[in-house]
């Protein structure tokens, strides 16, 4: 995949992405231009900080009031967000789960569409293998969207996440499949 400038990117018909890679202390935005070829152009990135609650709740309420913000700021008209991993500590993935919620909500409040996309199905759009690692995905990421500087993990996870909707959406228009049934068939859970 060849890097494309925002001005190529303008000429075409294009589709902005928010991706999302949910967290209850961090978590991930990655927001992308699409064109109709699957090319990505980056428009923001960041982490919404929000460990700094102690009281859970008010963590969930700077999830739903950060994506907001970012909605309101960037105007996105798709959303994909990665879907909660089994994590070995049962507290630890029930808030991931909630923070995940939050996130949803955020977006589906804003009558935005969401695409759920698995952690493999993100790696594997993006460096090519589902068993990829942090590093890879960094990487990758950057080089897919000609990021100079190193990305920040949960940014670069959100923009993975974004990257790998635009590619499955663009293969679904190539071939009249639905995205989601591209998504099962790629290995999604």
């Amino acid at each position: 995949m060849s890097l494309v400038t925002r001005s190529q990117v303008a000429t075409q018909p294009r589709t902005r992405i928010l991706g999302i890679d949910p967290g209850s202390v961090r978590t991930g935005i990655g927001i992308v231009d699409a064109d109709t070829t699957g090319q990505c152009v980056h428009v923001h990135h960041t982490a919404l900080l929000i460990g700094g609650e102690d009281d859970f709740p008010k963590r969930l309420k700077a999830i739903l009031d950060g994506l907001w913000a970012l909605i309101d700021q960037y105007q996105p008209e798709e959303v994909a967000i990665e879907r909660v991993f089994l994590a070995k500590n049962p507290d630890s993935a029930l808030k991931l789960g909630q923070a995940r919620g939050a996130a949803i909500c955020a977006v589906v409040a804003r009558d935005l569409p969401v695409h759920e996309y698995s952690p493999m199905q993100i790696k594997a759009a993006v460096v090519g293998r589902g068993a990829a690692d942090k590093t890879q995905v960094q990487y990758m990421a950057s080089m897919l969207l000609g990021i100079d500087k190193k990305l920040q993990a949960d940014a670069a996870d959100a923009l993975a996440v974004a990257i790998a909707h635009a590619h499955t959406r663009t293969l679904a228009q190539r071939t009249g499949v639905a995205a989601s049934a591209l998504i099962r068939r790629r290995g999604g859970r």
